[in-house]
């Protein structure tokens, strides 16, 4: 849209972007905190592109309770949405025939005194334990462009409305606001738009820090009978049917004992241009570990998203002027144990309290806000992140090799038999087609299962699933810089991966005579489910993914 738009200037104290775990911790902490000392509170507001809060949480997920037992240590008795407390554990490796469980469980993936929860259900909660302290969350409140002034943060631009495909306003034409703060909170998620954007404008966020890297994970919620899995059971599995010289592995999580979680997670640092984590989850179900917990039963709900698994070395610095990250958007997750949401939590409590002090200094420097990097790095989310610091990279070698680093890595604090590796992003791994099948054979998307839309599901059945809607009328919120290379050039060299790698059907190559290689690239960008993969995964970097208009997006209910 034209920059001389007139748009509305709205003012605030605290902005906070992103109604997850960590913006709700920061938000409610400052709430209590400054009751607690008696002071006033300074105003506050919480925008977040979901339709309501939790609409786009999506995780696992089991959850540590360390975090929320210290940000509401009365969180049982306030009703939070609790699915079972985890009882027993296991963790197999999967081959195409046989599941061997292991007899000795790896202590990251103990799982006593945790609760498998629905993160959409429990950020819902969350969020109504901060309306009660009197602070609103805006939902569907999408931030389009992080305002950046002379190096400083100063706040952020939200999406227009009523904008027409080729860019023009529609008759219902409502510009975006300019939505200005003394301190941007980014707690958006993973690979989020306008924290991507603040590590563009203020490289020293990220200098001298390990490339962040990612898993995409894909999940369904199924009604089973009753007797194929216990409340509180937590399975874990490696091997099939990710190859050994890739990273992944899945789940099954029983949330009662007709109610389970399944899911897998592909590394997007894969080799292979035809990676398909969609088709990889689906491939999963068909082993007869997963297949006699759900054979018989329904799905109910599906959804995807990135996971960031680089580590303690892949974090990005926490402040700048005008400016804290937190919760996955900053990497709070532990890749050794699959959990983020009691980290994310502490993140957003300990910047509260440092949103306090520099409050009462009216000080929103860099410096100022500094004491929040000082209280993460004395606290135990510090301690747990660095112990897990090598974790992903151990298994850079391949499964095998990642195994035996990740149990050094047990017995000698985290480091392992090499500390920071040095990684590279995870588009540079790609392949071409003829390279990766001179090295590696046949390719993952020939290993696929034929879907039957009862057991196993393509990707447009399951996005129905997600609930993802879209208004279709709009510019494309997947922002291609160059369809020449799309259509021609990627064609040639990788077979169009986008195709693959996407979860929701979003990118097809379709017959066109006219184009040079006889197909083209048709965008769906209603389908969606904002797991940012395209973004991270595309081999050229020439996807984009920005924000499309608030409130759209998936429907993450019971995941």
């Amino acid at each position: 849209m034209a920059t001389e738009i007139e748009r509305e200037i709205l003012e605030t104290d605290i902005l906070i972007v992103g109604a997850g775990p960590a913006g709700l911790a920061c938000a409610y902490t400052l709430a209590t905190t400054a009751e607690a000392a008696g002071v006033e509170l300074p105003e506050i507001l919480i925008m977040d592109k979901g339709k309501y809060a939790g609409a786009h949480s999506l995780s696992g997920a089991v959850m540590d309770p360390r975090g929320i037992v210290e940000l509401i240590p009365d969180f049982k008795e306030r009703g939070a949405p609790l699915e079972a407390e985890c009882q027993d554990d296991s963790f197999y490796f999967l081959t195409a025939n046989s599941a061997l469980k292991a007899p000795l469980l790896p202590p990251p993936l103990k799982n006593h005194g945790n609760y498998i929860i629905s993160l959409n259900k429990f950020t819902s909660w969350l969020s109504e334990q901060v309306e009660a302290t009197g602070i609103d969350v805006f939902a569907g409140l999408a931030g389009y462009t992080l305002l950046v002034e002379n190096d400083r943060v100063v706040g952020v631009q939200t999406v227009d409305l009523g904008v027409d495909k080729d860019g023009s306003p529609k008759a219902n034409f409502e510009p975006g606001s300019i939505i200005r703060a003394k301190l941007t909170i980014l707690c958006e998620g993973v690979h989020g738009n306008l924290t991507r954007e603040a590590f563009e404008k203020i490289p020293a966020l990220q200098a001298d820090r390990l490339p962040q890297q990612y898993l995409t994970g894909v999940k369904e919620v199924w009604e089973v009978p009753t007797g194929r899995i216990k409340k509180g059971e937590v399975i874990h599995t490696v091997g099939y049917p990710q190859p050994n010289h890739e990273y992944g592995g899945g789940w099954v999580y029983g949330m009662s004992e007709t109610m389970v979680s399944v899911g897998y997670a592909v590394g997007l640092d894969s080799p292979d241009p035809t990676n398909d984590p969609h088709g990889k989850f689906q491939r999963y179900k068909t082993h007869k570990l997963i297949r006699a917990i759900l054979d018989g039963g329904e799905m109910l709900h599906y959804g995807a998203k990135a996971i960031p698994v680089g580590g303690f070395y892949s974090m990005p610095r926490l402040t700048h002027d005008g400016l804290m990250i937190c919760g996955d958007s900053a990497g709070f997750l532990n890749a050794s144990r699959l959990k983020g949401i009691h980290l994310a939590i502490k993140s957003g409590q300990l910047a509260g309290e440092a949103v306090l002090q520099a409050c009462q200094a009216d000080d929103f420097s860099g410096q100022q806000l500094s004491s929040y990097e000082s209280k993460v790095r004395e606290s135990w989310a510090h301690d747990e992140l660095f112990a897990s610091r090598n974790f992903h990279t151990a298994f850079a070698g391949g499964l095998f090799a990642g195994l035996f680093h990740a149990g050094f890595q047990q017995v000698t604090g985290g480091r392992g038999l090499y500390d920071r590796r040095e990684t590279q992003r995870d588009h540079t791994h790609m392949l071409k087609r003829d390279a990766f099948a001179k090295e590696h054979g046949t390719f993952s998307v020939n290993k696929l299962p034929k879907y039957d839309n009862e057991f196993t599901y393509d990707k447009v059945s399951d996005v129905y699933k997600s609930g993802t809607q879209h208004e279709e009328h709009q510019p494309s919120h997947l922002v291609i810089a160059d369809y020449d290379i799309c259509n021609d050039r990627c064609v040639k060299e990788y077979g169009n991966p986008c195709q693959h790698f996407c979860p929701a059907s979003v990118y097809n190559m379709v017959d066109d005579p006219s184009a040079t290689h006889g197909t083209r690239l048709q965008l769906t960008p209603s389908n969606c489910v904002h797991c940012k993969t395209c973004d991270i995964a595309d081999p050229y970097q020439v996807i984009r993914w920005v924000t499309p208009q608030g409130g759209e997006g998936p429907n993450y209910t019971n995941l």
